[in-house]
């Protein structure tokens, strides 16, 4: 009787860390569940869509990563001020000016990284992007899992001294889709030596668009 019971209270306990774990955890699947939706909507609708007719006719939606909320990192911001702008790479030799906005610390698989932030001066002054930050980055799963040259995730200015990187958010950038657009080259200095196996995945084009 008394071992029943042992094994009982073991599992409330066991069930209690669940639930309180998923709970934790529901405000970030609910965020990342959203903004797949509105990506793959994007996708769906002719005029904003990024993709080659060909791709657009097969599209059901894109193909992204189990959720993971382990890749829900509240890290260290740095705030950079006096940094000088300067042209971000691209894809097609345009001169994009950004300037270092911050830095993100932050550990994964208990390594520790940092990341540059970036904020694009031609865009600050649009309306709805006076808040934007943007946070290019390549890893060690780029041309297996991941596109190529790179992803992003959108950020905007931190109220205080953390900021959440939500790599389930990582996107590609439209020039993984066609040729047609010109794309900043995530820096240097923002290579995560790690796979990180989250957000969308690799696209697989139509053969005509190869």
């Amino acid at each position: 009787m008394q071992k029943n019971s042992t094994v009982i209270r073991l599992f409330l306990i066991v069930f209690f860390l669940f639930e309180s774990m998923m709970a934790q955890n529901q405000p970030h699947i609910r965020r990342i569940l959203s903004f797949q939706h509105d990506l793959n909507k994007k996708f769906a609708e002719e005029e904003k869509s990024p993709l080659p007719p060909k791709d657009f006719e097969q599209f059901k939606e894109l193909d992204f990563f189990e959720v993971d909320t382990s890749y829900c990192i509240v890290a260290k911001f740095i705030r950079t001020p006096y940094e000088s702008p300067f042209i971000m790479k691209t894809t097609t030799g345009t001169e994009p000016l950004f300037v270092k906005y911050g830095e993100a610390h932050f550990l994964i698989q208990e390594q520790s990284f940092v990341l540059n932030i970036y904020q694009n001066q031609e865009l600050v002054g649009e309306p709805g992007y006076d808040n934007y930050l943007f946070l290019p980055f390549t890893d060690t799963s780029n041309g297996s899992a991941t596109y190529t040259n790179g992803r992003y995730i959108d950020l905007k200015i931190p109220d205080g001294e953390t900021i959440l990187l939500d790599f389930n958010t990582a996107y590609n950038p439209n020039c993984a889709y066609s040729d047609r657009y010109s794309c900043p080259v995530p820096p240097e200095e923002n290579h995560l030596d790690i796979e990180i196996l989250a957000g969308v995945r690799k696209f697989r084009k139509h053969p005509d668009n190869e």
